[in-house]
């Protein structure tokens, strides 16, 4: 029996991030703009200067509250009209609130690109804020909250950043607010916040997918054009600060059956030079299932389905000042709580005097490079990053630096970076868990003084 060849994989083709071209509308708004040939399905991000930072005092929430009914609505429809009109589009529109910026996100077929530019322009340009809208987002909001409290892992980063953070800082408190703050959220604190902070001039829009056929210049001047405001400059934003003492907080959840781990400190961010050795580092040392802490915690001792090691960019300045959270995350039986830490803290103690291997180096570089196209195979994948360039004031051509400067760092810098970047005695850790079950045997490892808080 003949039998038709194996087929082989042939050699890979030549890639880069894509670079934009960059624009300015006549009503300021920055257009950062991308042609990727075969995306059929545009993505538009669009970021907004108006950081948490910015919210009022006691009205925290309410940059998520306004994010969410920017759809909600507008001088020419009401909410289920703008649906429906978003709807005939094929289109999705999305938004949320974070440190750096409000961020809209647009989905929409080519063909039918101008319309939702369109839709997307009048949700900017002119938001109804309804007050039942503004009211039921605000009931939803409140309704999210004892269920994040409940979740082991948000409720681990609440804790961390409470710890971490100055208790002045907006970084320290909830990013959507808490029952207290949220409570308060009116259509009067709405409208001032969008009033005081969402201009076209401090705006940036970033449009990736397949433009051929798209007359991209008159769909922009005719619906994003058409947004005014204010010239105002955005706020400036305040210098991060934290301390990172060793120290332990246990979250107190009487009867849990696992610990939700979660270790961070601040470090630098993207602007930094150290920050693909560090990207690089962290990834070797928890990024993946044959990282080191997944090999010596899943794999030998079995105490945990997988622990991740990451760095958060937080948020940066014009200046290329900022910061990002570098963090180890997992979760672990109860009773292997004080075990399972002895062990982490071994991985990290003695990382330094061990180092990484070539091996472990090679195999990171494979995954965060070589897997790159794949990653950024969907317009959407590309705007995002972009925009993300924008709000962390980094330029264009920084993604496809960043994979050129990974693929040149060696073992040693990866290695020195890792150390750098956790350190065992400043890190702060976050249990939440049983604390008479893990409390004594946590305090017999050392790792910094021990404080049990409530769980709720």
């Amino acid at each position: 029996m003949d039998f038709h060849p194996q087929p082989q994989g042939g050699l890979p083709k030549p890639w880069a991030f894509p670079a934009p071209d960059r624009g300015r509308l006549g009503n300021g708004l920055t257009v950062l703009r991308c042609h990727r040939p075969g995306q059929q399905v545009v993505a538009v991000e669009v970021s907004l200067p108006a950081p948490l930072d910015a919210e009022p005092d006691g009205l925290d929430g309410v940059a998520t509250i306004m994010a969410r009914a920017l759809s909600e609505g507008t001088d020419k429809y009401d909410a289920e009209e703008f649906a429906d009109e978003l709807e005939r589009c094929g289109a999705s529109l999305d938004a949320y609130a974070d440190h750096p910026a409000v961020r809209v996100s647009l989905e929409v077929p080519a063909s039918r690109l101008t319309k939702a530019l369109g839709l997307l322009a009048d949700a900017l340009r002119a938001p109804a804020f309804p007050e039942s809208e503004i009211e039921r987002l605000v009931g939803n909001r409140l309704d999210e909250i004892p269920h994040e409290l409940a979740n082991p892992a948000r409720r681990a980063a609440k804790e961390l950043a409470k710890e971490l953070y100055p208790a002045a800082s907006r970084m320290s408190r909830p990013r959507q607010g808490t029952e207290e703050t949220v409570s308060r959220i009116d259509v009067a604190a709405v409208r001032a916040f969008y009033d005081a902070h969402v201009r076209p001039a401090t705006a940036t829009a970033v449009v990736v997918g397949d433009l051929d056929g798209v007359d991209l210049d008159t769909a922009l001047a005719e619906t994003l054009g058409t947004w005014t405001g204010s010239t105002a400059q955005p706020r400036p934003a305040p210098p991060i600060t934290a301390d990172d003492t060793g120290r332990v907080v246990i979250v107190d959840r009487p009867g849990a059956v696992q610990t939700q781990l979660l270790l961070g400190r601040i470090g630098p961010d993207r602007h930094d030079r150290v920050w693909p050795a560090q990207v690089l580092g962290t990834y070797c040392l928890g990024g993946t299932l044959t990282s080191r802490l997944d090999r010596v915690l899943r794999e030998e001792k079995g105490y945990t389905y997988g622990v991740r090691a990451f760095g958060q960019v937080l948020r940066s300045t014009p200046e290329g000042t900022g910061a990002a959270l570098l963090a180890v995350s997992g979760s672990v039986a109860t009773d292997v709580t004080g075990p399972a830490l002895a062990d982490l803290w071994q991985v990290l103690r003695t990382l330094a005097a061990d180092g990484l291997t070539d091996d472990e180096r090679d195999v990171a570089v494979q995954n965060l490079v070589g897997v790159a196209p794949l990653r950024y195979e969907t317009a959407a994948a590309v705007a995002d990053t972009l925009a993300d360039q924008v709000e962390q004031h980094l330029p264009d051509e920084f993604q496809g630096e960043l994979y050129a400067r990974l693929a040149q760092t060696g073992t040693v810098e990866a290695t020195a970076a890792a150390v750098n970047a956790f350190p065992a005695d400043r890190l702060v850790t976050i249990l939440v868990g049983d604390a008479d079950q893990i409390a004594d045997s946590v305090r017999e490892l050392g790792i910094g003084e021990v404080k049990v808080v409530a769980g709720g």
